[in-house]
């Protein structure tokens, strides 16, 4: 089994709220810092997880001068878990614990790293930012202020420890735009390329999936895996994370990204699942000869339609660029740095 998601990112549906932080990244982006800003549960505490007790304040990570402690990564696990953690049995809790710890802590390097390098460029979150990005969130879900102190409280979240998390997700937000983001170009010569290498009609389309089992037994463990994920995603995880976390397929790593895929090399399941959806959406689990799949809809290419194919040609070329100068730029941050991982 894969990581939860990308810890590089926080994500706060399930607190009936996403960070709202002007200028924000795109989807993949976003999903980049997913889960990562965990605080200290308590320190000395201990637990009895797998092979025996550990204590919450172990160093499992030095980050150049800074430290992560196996309780901010069981946080940030435990966080990333949600629901699911609430309602499964210990037994389980312990399974998604032992197979994800090892790349839930890379995520959480990866975004100490970024936050020491906004630190060194002196990039910062004001109270006025912060305030300002906690005020349209109200609004958007028009809550009141005991309607907003009630669902942090719910979800174990004190308001400094909420402002704290979000200030590093502004300072994340800034800090990416500046070295990644706002030097991205696509030229005209490349738009015209994508254009007329997709002149039939199809779809963008992301996929979890899982691979056909060998007996009967397997394959009900695999519709009830499926099940579980298609329930975290209804409850508002994000597909990316979850395809990182679940996929067999080698999209996966791309958060199910599968591009664009031309309509007359779908499979009948695929079409017929696709014809009945709205941009956006996702499908429930369905089989087809080769596993299950979940999927979900990132655009309809009407080819008809010049400048809306020109727009879909310069959203995934931006796209694109993007993911690659990020991972580069992380590439070159953790070559730059003394990483040191203790699990």
């Amino acid at each position: 089994m894969k990581a939860f998601g990308d810890i590089r990112h926080v994500s706060i549906d399930r607190v009936f709220y996403k960070w709202e932080v002007k200028g924000g990244e795109d989807r993949e982006v976003k999903n980049k810092w997913r889960i990562g800003f965990a605080t200290l549960i308590s320190i000395l505490l201990v637990t009895a997880f797998s092979d025996g007790a550990i204590l919450y304040d172990r160093v499992v990570a030095i980050v150049d001068k800074e430290v992560i402690t196996w309780g901010e990564l069981y946080r940030a696990m435990e966080f990333e878990a949600g629901t699911f953690f609430k309602t499964e049995s210990e037994t389980e809790k312990k399974k998604f614990f032992k197979e994800n710890e090892a790349s839930f802590l890379e995520s959480m390097i990866d975004m100490n790293l970024q936050l020491q390098a906004a630190q060194k460029l002196d990039i910062s979150a004001s109270k006025e930012e912060i305030e300002e990005t906690i005020d349209s969130i109200k609004k958007k879900y028009q809550m009141t202020d005991q309607q907003w102190d009630d669902s942090l409280k719910r979800e174990g979240f004190t308001k400094e420890e909420y402002r704290r998390r979000l200030s590093d997700q502004i300072i994340l937000s800034k800090i990416v735009t500046q070295q990644v983001k706002n030097k991205i170009v696509v030229s005209e010569a490349e738009l015209n390329e994508y254009v007329a290498r997709h002149q039939e009609p199809g779809y963008s389309v992301r996929q979890i999936f899982f691979k056909k089992p060998e007996n009967g037994y397997e394959r009900m463990m695999v519709e009830e895996k499926a099940e579980m994920v298609f329930k975290r995603l209804l409850a508002g995880e994000d597909f990316a994370g979850l395809a990182r976390q679940f996929s067999d397929d080698p999209s996966g790593k791309m958060g199910g990204d599968l591009g664009f895929v031309k309509k007359d090399l779908l499979g009948k399941e695929f079409l017929e699942v696709l014809s009945g959806m709205k941009v956006g959406e996702i499908s429930r689990p369905f089989w087809t000869e080769q596993g299950l799949h979940i999927i979900k809809l990132e655009d309809k290419l009407d080819t008809s339609n010049a400048d809306e194919l020109r727009e879909l040609a310069r959203k995934k070329l931006v796209e694109r660029k993007f993911n690659e100068e990020y991972k580069n730029w992380i590439r070159s941050l953790r070559e730059k740095a003394y990483v040191e991982v203790k699990l």
